[in-house]
């Protein structure tokens, strides 16, 4: 069911649970107190009878019924419209996981719209049902407390990234490790995170300019500023990731780099060594064939040839393969090819 929660408070007591969005209504009409009603990925019909209940702007409606929002806040009126991006690291697949929440917050209501797992909104219920003193300061005191669940759950995404950052770091230096794509994917990671996160430091910063004019208690007002200390430590952190990761990948390519030349020196050598291999084979080949020359030519079973009959003719050929052979040997020698 689209309806996870659904309750009335009267001075941060919890005095109805209606069954269903009209109850509620009917409930608010005779009891008055703060309404608070706990959606989860509702039907188009379930937000437009919310919407009409509550006469919440027709914008607010499409971007509820949209989903898929950037973490902003803007007002209607007396109605407050927050988008929140949770996030949670998942550890058997090293990576984070993104939520969505809308939160309208109204003079007597709070309407909290959840697309995702995160954040448990069920705990930020029990949490201020348990200390009525904090809801009984009106609907900003559920704003302020879902807010800080939010924050609240980047810890441990953090955590997660900085491990994640530390693994990588370390294999920087090893040899056959390529963490170029595991440094890409995880600078998305955190580049979406930062999205999620850097938008909340104006938002809070908003809420608390207009506290006053919204008369805004004094005490909501200390807790949202701790909110927003927490959450410009998160945004200074994802910026301090990102840097690093930046870091990493260029170490990473000046590594590569200087491995691929590695390769092409050990290439290179090897080239030379093969050639110094072709010219001895080559020079000995040519030594070798000359005296070979000179014996097929004398091989040869003609009656009439040049010195055939000399009594000097057999000496002079052998004289004459060992000097070619000598000479070529000396030329190749002072060529380097032996």
């Amino acid at each position: 069911m689209a309806i996870i929660d659904n309750a009335i408070y009267v001075n941060g007591i919890r005095t109805e649970n209606p069954q269903s969005l009209s109850e509620t209504f009917e409930r608010m009409r005779e009891r008055g107190g703060l309404s608070w009603i706990g959606l989860y990925r509702p039907s188009p019909e379930e937000i437009r009878e919310v919407a009409d209940e509550f006469g919440i702007h027709e914008l607010v409606v499409e971007d509820a019924l949209a989903g898929h929002q950037r973490a902003k806040l803007e007002r209607y009126g007396d109605v407050l419209f927050m988008v929140l991006r949770p996030a949670r690291y998942l550890d058997a697949a090293e990576e984070v996981e993104f939520g969505e929440v809308h939160v309208l917050v109204g003079p007597d209501f709070v309407v909290t719209i959840r697309h995702a797992e995160s954040p448990d909104l069920g705990r930020v219920r029990r949490r201020l049902e348990g200390d009525p003193e904090l809801l009984a300061r009106g609907p900003e005191a559920v704003l302020y407390a879902i807010l800080d669940e939010v924050v609240d759950e980047y810890a441990p995404v953090l955590a997660g990234l900085e491990n994640d950052i530390d693994e990588i770091e370390s294999q920087l230096f090893e040899d056959d490790v390529d963490a170029t794509q595991r440094i890409y994917e995880l600078g998305r990671e955190v580049i979406d995170f930062q999205r999620a996160t850097q938008p909340l430091s104006g938002m809070l910063d908003a809420l608390l300019r207009g506290s006053e004019k919204y008369q805004v208690d004094v005490e909501l007002q200390r807790y949202l500023r701790d909110v927003l200390d927490h959450t410009l430590r998160v945004t200074d952190r994802a910026t301090t990731f990102r840097t690093v990761l930046d870091n990493a990948l260029t170490v990473e390519s000046t590594i590569v780099a200087r491995r691929q030349n590695e390769e092409m020196r050990r290439m290179t050598e090897l080239s030379i060594r093969q050639n110094d291999e072709v010219k001895k084979i080559s020079g000995w080949a040519a030594i070798l064939f000359a005296p070979t020359l000179i014996g097929g030519i004398y091989g040869m079973n003609f009656d009439v040839m040049p010195e055939l009959h000399w009594a000097w003719g057999y000496p002079m050929a052998i004289g004459l393969m060992l000097a070619m052979g000598v000479g070529l040997y000396a030329v190749f020698k002072r060529k380097g090819w032996l």
